[in-house]
Parts: C-alpha cells; sequence; structure tokens
C-alpha cells in the first residue's frame, strides 16, 4: 500500500520560505511521478508543481515559477517544495500526490494522480 507523509507546514511572514517534504512508503518510488497542489479556501484544489520520472523535468504552475523549487531525493523516498517569496496568497493546504507510471501526460491535472497526502497546512501573514 503506498502511503504519502506530508510535513512541514507553518506560519511564516510573507517574503518568507517553506519548505514542504513528503515522504512516500513504497519500495519503487524511482518509478513514481510526484507533484504538489493546494487548496485554499473555497477554491478548486489546483496544481502547484510537479516532476516525472521519464524525463526528470521540472514542471510549475505559473503563480509559483521563480519561487518555488520541486525536488525528489530517491535515495530517501522523499518530494520537497521549497517555497521561498511567499505571498498571503499563497497561504492553501498543500497536497503531496504520487502517480505510479514513469510518465504521466496530464501531470497538472487532479485526476492523473492515484495517491494523496493528508495536506500541510501553510499560512503566510502579511
Amino acid at each position: 500500500q503506498v502511503q504519502l507523509i506530508e510535513s512541514g507546514g507553518g506560519l511564516v511572514q510573507a517574503g518568507g520560505s517553506l519548505r514542504l517534504s513528503c515522504k512516500v512508503t513504497f519500495r519503487t518510488f524511482t518509478s513514481f511521478t510526484m507533484a504538489w497542489f493546494r487548496q485554499a479556501p473555497g477554491r478548486e484544489r489546483e496544481f502547484v508543481a510537479g516532476t516525472r520520472r521519464s524525463d526528470s523535468n521540472q514542471y510549475y504552475s505559473d503563480a509559483v515559477k521563480g519561487r518555488f523549487t520541486i525536488s525528489r531525493d530517491n535515495t530517501k523516498s522523499t518530494v520537497n517544495l521549497q517555497m521561498n517569496s511567499l505571498k498571503p496568497e499563497d497561504t492553501a493546504v498543500y497536497f503531496c500526490a504520487a502517480k505510479a507510471a514513469d510518465h504521466v501526460n496530464d501531470y497538472w491535472a487532479k485526476r492523473a494522480y492515484d495517491y494523496w497526502g493528508q495536506g500541510t497546512q501553510v499560512t503566510v501573514a502579511s
């Protein structure tokens, strides 16, 4: 059974940084496509960043490009999200998502992912 365990959320002032981590409990983590989504109150869950095993590229939403960095540590079965220059509009619950596939065409879509973490709250104070 695949489990995603997130950590690293919290409260930070605007302009500050946070680092989220997602531990995947499955032996073949290296073949997973991973992503981070977020959901603010009253809004749909939206794509933030993703990384595909097939091309090792990173993908970002326009809202976070240049400020957030997704990375994976295959030795620790972990995917991280480094968030810099945080803004109040980044406030949301952040979710880690996983698909047991090297390549996912629609990596930005919630429907593409089979496994989800429980979410971690990120609050950015102005």
